[in-house]
């Protein structure tokens, strides 16, 4: 799409009703002039790359939407501190990316008026009509949706266990806990590698276990998504229900058993993936694309050879299946249109439907593959054939962050662990759970969760690790809640009860 074509998109939209002879605009003959006039957009986005991108495929980009784009690049290091300040001073571009959720001058900002709601215009247009409502319920601020949503993987978690060890122990791939169990104790007691060596381990377990790995576990034993919804409409954290503390008395007997890594506490994520490279463990509760990492790092070494299953239904008795989303419910943050820069309803439309084209799939590609025969080739097998990372990196990588949506297409791979895990990433949607909070308003959650949270989550360490019992644990969650718990519950379920 050239540039002189965006009168054209402008009447398709119904955005210059005056020019195209329809002088009705609602928001008048001013308003369809200040559309007509607007043929760029400037743009506040987050970059996770050492350099902002060179090349062509911002200027591809400009040819397919019709715009031409200021991009306002925000380094991920001193994003919190820049956007603090850009939104105190209301110092923003036509289109702010918001993807610090749980921010409260992100939340309060978007409470306060100074965004457009967009919800009443998503339906207007092909690509904004078709997010999920999981993802919308998750993007509401009081009950308003103050941007566009970036939309991601619902829930990308399953577990990952080694085939081949399972092979050479005549095992089955579990599908339960009772079976992953059993899995876990001869991966530890029957030489699994049969090396004749007491060297390996069932479950290699992290320190962000509380937040990450435990925290996927406790779903299938019925456990929510950080908070729940009772049978009296009240709102609480899920490490209150009977489900999580049945999934932590599971898992504390996996580590009494010697079934896990013994320093699962202290250990960073590199360090479990070096852990499992060497082959000192074969169960692993993480991301379904992270199977690819381990058998990259594993080439070259005495562990090449390791195949590993990857598990996405895993259930437990009479539970349905169901998987915790680890994506905030799929949605990534907002791609927020501030009234101050955007001031009318048909300036409003313009961006919009840039934003609705760049979730097509030509500029899905250039921003995610980059420009082909300079980024990349298609080979035989229709797979994307990358054809100089360094070019890529700098050239399209740093724009991978502001896709508006993940969702757009899949490219197939040459590696069948990435083809097998976006395939069971997409299964999960179905089954996902999503934090029913995520959407409500708590200002003592704002102000004081993190610090709140952090009694509870040591005593599920010191739990975990036999330095206290479940009377411990429980005292941990009386203390939180008199610290401020309490409040938090009741404001989430006053907001929560007010949206029924």
């Amino acid at each position: 799409m050239k540039k002189k074509q965006l009168a054209g998109l402008l009447c398709a939209a119904g955005l210059l009703m005056a020019a195209c002879g329809d002088g009705n605009s609602s928001s008048g003959t001013e308003g369809s002039a200040a559309a007509e006039e607007k043929t760029s957009i400037s743009w506040m986005a987050m970059l996770h790359t050492a350099a902002p991108p060179s090349g062509e495929v911002s200027e591809k980009l400009e040819a397919y939407t019709g715009v031409d784009i200021d991009f306002t690049w925000v380094p991920d290091a001193s994003k919190t501190e820049r956007l603090n300040a850009a939104l105190a001073s209301k110092s923003l571009a036509d289109i702010v990316s918001l993807a610090e959720i749980t921010n409260t001058t992100v939340r309060s900002s978007l409470a306060s008026g100074m965004f457009w709601d967009v919800e009443p215009y998503l339906k207007d247009y092909s690509n904004l009509a078709n997010i999920s409502e999981d993802r919308l319920e998750s993007s509401r601020i009081d009950g308003k949706i103050y941007g566009v949503p970036y939309q991601k993987p619902i829930a990308r978690y399953g577990v990952l266990v080694r085939k081949d060890w399972l092979d050479n122990l005549g095992l089955a791939v579990p599908s339960t806990l009772e079976e992953l169990e059993k899995v876990a104790q001869a991966f530890t007691e029957d030489d699994p590698d049969g090396n004749g060596v007491d060297d390996t381990v069932g479950f290699v377990e992290r320190d962000e276990s509380f937040n990450v790995g435990f925290r996927s576990l406790s779903g299938y034993f019925g456990a929510d998504n950080w908070f729940t919804i009772t049978d009296d409409n009240e709102v609480m954290p899920s490490f209150m229900q009977p489900e999580y503390k049945e999934a932590m008395e599971w898992f504390r007997n996996i580590y009494a058993n010697g079934w896990m890594n013994s320093d699962f506490a202290v250990m960073a994520k590199n360090d479990q993936k070096n852990y499992i490279v060497q082959g000192k463990g074969g169960i692993v509760l993480s991301g379904l694309q992270e199977v690819r990492n381990y058998v990259d790092e594993a080439a070259g070494t005495a562990e090449e050879h390791m195949e590993w299953a990857l598990i996405n239904d895993i259930t437990y008795g009479d539970i349905e299946r169901r998987i915790l989303s680890d994506t905030n419910g799929g949605m990534g943050g907002w791609l927020a249109i501030p009234k101050d820069n955007v001031k009318t309803e048909d300036e409003l439309k313009v961006v919009l439907q840039f934003i609705n084209d760049l979730m097509d799939e030509e500029p899905f590609t250039l921003m995610t593959q980059g420009i082909e025969g300079e980024h990349y080739e298609i080979d035989d097998d229709g797979v994307y054939v990358r054809l100089d990372d360094t070019k890529w990196q700098q050239e399209v990588q740093p724009f991978s962050s502001s896709r508006p949506s993940e969702l757009v297409t899949v490219f197939p791979s040459s590696n069948p662990y990435v083809n097998l895990a976006n395939e069971k990433i997409a299964e999960n949607e179905a089954y996902a759970v999503i934090n029913p909070a995520q959407s409500l308003t708590s200002e003592t959650y704002d102000k004081s969760w993190s610090s709140l949270i952090e009694g509870v989550a040591d005593a599920y360490y010191q739990y975990m690790t036999g330095e206290i019992d479940m009377d411990g644990f429980d005292q941990a969650v009386e203390t939180f809640r008199k610290n401020g718990g309490d409040q938090i519950i009741e404001e989430y379920t006053a907001d929560y009860q007010a949206q029924q």
